[in-house]
């Protein structure tokens, strides 16, 4: 039995989504049209969420997270706080069909582990992300560069001053988020995708839940696949993208379970609580999603679409 191929996802992903149509109507893999989807968006330099681009953590340094998950085996790979490589989602897409022993690898075993399968390196930071970033520290002022000299209190102070000043932080004006995609294929497979840059500003090393199972990404080829984009630490905490799966399961619509998910969320005590958003693809097509604000749209495309068509988002006030 044959498959209509399908592919939704969060905002800004449809900039991938012809390309990966194109491999779906000549048979390829969800995981190929996932991994190219993503790809793409980590190559749009437009995007300061998602790979090279992507806004700094509190130390000025870009760090990615990227997972892919089977539905079918419900096989997964991640990578978390990967720097200098700029396709993460490639590097996760390697550790689930290479390293199979292990699920998830972070930091300098992610960039090792990418270094020996021969992924290429780059430098993340662009100028307009590191723009944003010093604007961000002091908009008041010109920011200098100073000469190699030696710490002094002075300079602990200054960082001490800064961290309280990260915490104050927002996000830039820009369209932001993590991108997921999902996608099924014509032979009934389904494969679901995350990649990020985290939130700006981020503690070094946080990893959020675009790289955990079960958290910013879910999927049972028995029942469907679902992703979240937002606050990655309220997803970890109600372990967004398989309760939606599991209400998947039990017959509940995509788009209801995605906002009975996103009214857990709510119900969470959080001080920094931010919106959550997330979607939703069942394997016979049927897709959903929901959001916090009145607006949010999430992708589509199918063969016979010529061009990614939005559709809006279910709202749930946090």
């Amino acid at each position: 039995m044959t498959t209509t191929p399908t592919i939704i996802g969060s905002e800004r992903s449809e900039i991938g989504f012809p390309a990966a149509m194109d491999l779906l109507r000549e048979g390829a893999s969800a995981l190929d049209a996932v991994e190219v989807a993503l790809r793409l968006c980590e190559d749009n330099l437009a995007d300061h969420y998602v790979g090279t681009g992507g806004l700094p953590n509190a130390r000025g340094e870009v760090e990615l997270d990227a997972s892919v998950m089977i539905g079918s085996t419900r096989a997964f790979g991640a990578v978390g706080a990967v720097r200098g490589y700029p396709h993460p989602i490639s590097i996760a897409r390697a550790v689930l069909e290479r390293l199979a022993q292990h699920c998830l690898l972070v930091g300098e075993g992610a960039e090792l582990f990418a270094e020996e399968n021969g992924f290429e390196r780059a430098q993340l930071l662009t100028d307009e992300a590191r723009k944003l970033f010093l604007e961000a520290l002091d908009p008041s002022e010109e920011s200098v560069e100073g000469e190699q000299t030696r710490a002094t209190a002075g300079d602990d102070n200054y960082r001490m001053a800064a961290m309280e000043l990260m915490k104050r932080f927002a996000p830039h004006s820009g369209p932001w988020g993590t991108i997921n995609v999902i996608a099924l294929d014509a032979s009934g497979e389904m494969c679901v995708g995350v990649s990020t840059s985290g939130y700006p500003w981020k503690y070094p090393g946080r990893v959020g839940d675009s790289a955990i199972p079960g958290a910013g990404n879910y999927c049972d080829l028995r029942f469907g696949g679902a992703a979240c984009t937002g606050r990655g630490e309220m997803s970890m905490r109600v372990t967004g993208a398989r309760s939606i799966v599991d209400d998947l399961g039990r017959g509940i619509d995509p788009t209801q379970a995605c906002r009975s998910m996103l009214a857990d969320a709510a119900t969470l005590p959080d001080l920094f609580k931010t919106e959550l958003r997330c979607l939703a693809l069942t394997p016979d097509g049927r897709h959903g999603g929901a959001s916090g604000q009145v607006g949010s749209t999430y992708a589509l495309m199918t063969p016979s679409h010529s061009e990614p068509e939005l559709r809006p988002r279910s709202v749930v006030p946090s």
